[in-house]
């Protein structure tokens, strides 16, 4: 019995102390030594909840960040689209466009401007290869207008409402465009054949200069869907037949259709 008081005394005399330094504590005083005893009691507990706080609060900066990252890594892929653009047309592209250019007087597409668009919708399939981006006719989007983005040509604007766009495909079946090779002399149809199969081009002379790996772009021939000098397709493959007197050819476009979330659609309609 003599124990249990004297444990039940010493509970409360530590009671009766600790509401007295914090007493002492909150309202200051003389006893600022007793600021400083309290702190020292209460800084490792206070450090501790801390250290198992902060991965919770990761936990969650990370939950709410994560569609950031998702946003900003679209955006890069976006811009990585542009550069390969650039450098495809760096590449055989713009010395066609020179040539063409020159010969032909047509207009140069450098100082087009172009609309930066995010692609809202898809539903390629191999009969109909087309998808929406969240910019129409009132943001300077028309039908007829290029799509270009990773890389080279993605396809054309087909039709618009005020604030989005329907684009067609290059690979769609739909799809015939004029083209040229580098040197500017062979000029092609380019016909899509679905979206997993590769592009095609018959009935070329086989004394046309054409190799595997070479590039394709549109010719801008008067009439055409396309102004010159954009990057369609590279050579996979020649099919020729003994003793013909043309032949055909398969093609890879030059831009990447397995993801793309922004485009540029260039402000450049065709001619009538």
């Amino acid at each position: 019995m003599a124990g249990a008081r004297q444990r039940r005394r010493l509970v409360a005399t530590l009671f009766v102390v600790a509401l007295v330094a914090s007493a002492v504590y909150v309202s200051g005083g003389i006893l600022s030594g007793v600021k400083t005893a309290a702190r020292t009691v209460v800084s490792p507990v206070a450090w501790a909840v801390a250290q198992v706080a902060q991965p919770v609060g990761h936990l969650f900066a990370g939950v709410i960040n994560y569609s950031d990252v998702v946003a900003q890594n679209q955006k890069l892929q976006y811009e990585l689209g542009v550069a390969q653009t650039q450098v495809t047309q760096s590449q055989a592209a713009l010395t066609q466009l020179a040539q063409l250019t020159q010969s032909l007087h047509l207009p140069s597409t450098a100082g087009l401007s172009s609309v930066m668009a995010q692609v809202t919708d898809d539903s390629p399939t191999n009969f109909s290869a087309t998808f929406t981006i969240s910019k129409g006719d009132l943001d300077g989007v028309l039908a007829g207008m290029p799509v270009l983005g990773n890389g080279g040509l993605i396809g054309r604007v087909i039709s618009t409402t005020s604030h989005s766009a329907l684009v067609r495909l290059i690979t769609d079946p739909q799809t015939v465009l004029n083209a040229t090779f580098g040197n500017g002399t062979t000029d092609v149809l380019v016909s899509g054949e679905g979206l997993n199969s590769p592009l095609s081009s018959t009935q070329i002379p086989v004394t046309a200069p054409i190799s595997v790996g070479q590039l394709l772009s549109t010719s801008g021939l008067q009439g055409g869907l396309f102004p010159p000098g954009l990057p369609v397709a590279r050579v996979t493959k020649l099919l020729v037949s003994p003793g013909a007197s043309d032949y055909s050819i398969e093609l890879a476009p030059t831009a990447d259709f397995s993801h793309f979330s922004y485009v540029d659609v260039l402000q450049w309609e065709p001619s009538t």
